[in-house]
């Protein structure tokens, strides 16, 4: 791994044979072959019948920011920002689903249209919206596939090829991506604990000519600071002085207590607000909800149309009724607390070293010791059946490394084993960096 990681191998080329390799370290053949597997699960070799094991282009181990695959049993995964669920979870879901066989309207899977989200599916995003501070007409309310669906509407539609995007230095790691299939110019801005430095935007306004500021400010994603009003306020004021759209990522609104408003309530008419409820229900609800002026609608709704035609109206049903019964709120306070729990694990299991979280948010943003990268971490952890996701996909195309991870509180479902894995990660924190060169050569 450390030949790799230096560049000394190269992609291409061809290591050894399990036994040749194995007789020249003095190990058993078992443990060359399971160093190799570990490598091949971590994309940086690869093999094939005849050919042997080879290094695989380093953008081919890194194009995927996580796992998109199901964990290896017994691992502890805190890589995946994801709510904790439990049996309330799923009984809440199957008594609707009962309910659902004798009273579904037929639109909920027939309906094409209207783009926007059924009227009744509007109105619930309403109701919800309204307990994030976001008091709107429900005809200001787009029905999304979630976060991810309405960002890439919003980028598409306030911004062109070539155009500068605004954003925190350490960003939403879709946002990243994004940017880059849209091609547009991602700029990192200074920012502190709070978030993004007032009189770093407005130099960055007057340098580089924005289209767009895209924001995360409750409980953000990675770095999990809350931005305070009065710099909401100023940030408003920036935005209103340079003429720049705001897009407002509030996916994890719903879970954060006693946040200010948002921005976009200072400055609605040039920003598109968006929550959801998978982050605070159950992750399979892929529906959120949209805030945008009237004379945005036509081109986020075409946007949308693009993006997926419109919200599954069977999933805008389910979301609509647990907003009506109390579930969703139900769930989202019980998603409150089981996060302020293990963010106590966390206070004692980690004390010592640097971390910076909100107590009911989903995850924690964690500096490494200075002998650390953020990529050998993550690869040493795997080592120890421990998964964290490291800080590269966060990273703007010009912040600087920040030696830094992100734990999820929520992915590792049982307490028991939550608490294990903030234990075994602290060991390795106190372990010198030193992942075992002899074997993963």
């Amino acid at each position: 791994m450390q030949a790799i990681d230096a560049g000394n191998l190269k992609e291409g080329d061809k290591l050894p044979p399990h036994r040749t390799l194995a007789d020249e370290l003095g190990l058993s053949v078992h443990t060359v072959s399971k160093a190799y597997d570990n490598l091949r699960r971590q994309n940086l070799i690869d093999g094939q019948i005849g050919r042997g094991s080879y290094v695989l282009h380093p953008a081919k181990a890194d194009d995927q920011p996580f796992d998109i695959e199901e964990r290896q049993q017994g691992t502890f995964d805190l890589s995946i920002s994801r709510p904790v669920y439990s049996a309330l979870h799923v009984n809440r879901m199957q008594a609707l689903l009962r309910g659902l066989e004798k009273e579904l309207d037929p639109r909920t899977y027939l309906a094409c249209r209207p783009n926007a989200g059924l009227p009744e599916h509007r109105k619930a995003g309403k109701i919800w919206l309204s307990k994030m501070g976001m008091n709107v007409d429900e005809e200001a309310v787009i029905v999304t596939n979630g976060v991810s669906h309405g960002m890439s509407a919003a980028l598409s539609a306030l911004a062109r090829q070539g155009d500068v995007v605004l954003t925190d230095m350490v960003a939403h790691h879709l946002l990243v991506s994004a940017s880059a299939y849209f091609g547009l110019q991602l700029v990192g801005v200074t920012s502190d604990e709070y978030g993004i430095l007032p009189e770093a935007l407005e130099a960055a306004c007057r340098e580089k000519k924005p289209k767009v500021l895209f924001l995360l400010v409750n409980a953000t994603n990675p770095r999990a600071y809350i931005m305070p009003e009065d710099r909401r306020q100023k940030i408003a004021d920036i935005a209103e002085k340079y003429d720049l759209h705001i897009i407002e990522n509030d996916a994890f609104g719903p879970i954060i207590e006693g946040c200010p408003p948002p921005v976009s309530t200072l400055v609605p008419q040039r920003s598109v607000y968006l929550t959801t409820l998978s982050k605070c229900t159950v992750m399979g609800l892929r529906i959120g909800y949209m805030v945008a002026p009237p004379h945005l609608f036509p081109t986020l709704i075409g946007r949308l149309m693009v993006f997926g035609w419109m919200a599954s109206p069977l999933l805008g049903e389910i979301a609509s009724r647990w907003v009506a019964d109390g579930t969703a709120m139900e769930l989202a306070l019980w998603q409150r607390e089981q996060m302020r729990e293990r963010h106590d694990i966390l206070r004692e299991g980690l004390q010592g070293f640097e971390w910076v979280g909100c107590p009911t948010g989903l995850h924690v943003w964690l500096r490494l010791p200075a002998a650390w990268t953020s990529d050998h971490f993550v690869r040493y952890a795997s080592q120890f059946n421990v998964s964290v996701a490291p800080e590269r996909p966060f990273l703007s195309p010009n912040a600087t490394p920040r030696n830094a991870v992100r734990l999820s509180k929520g992915s590792t479902i049982e307490i028991d084993r939550f608490r294990q894995a903030v234990f075994n990660i602290a060991r390795l924190l106190e372990r010198p960096n030193d992942p075992l060169p002899q074997v993963l050569y």
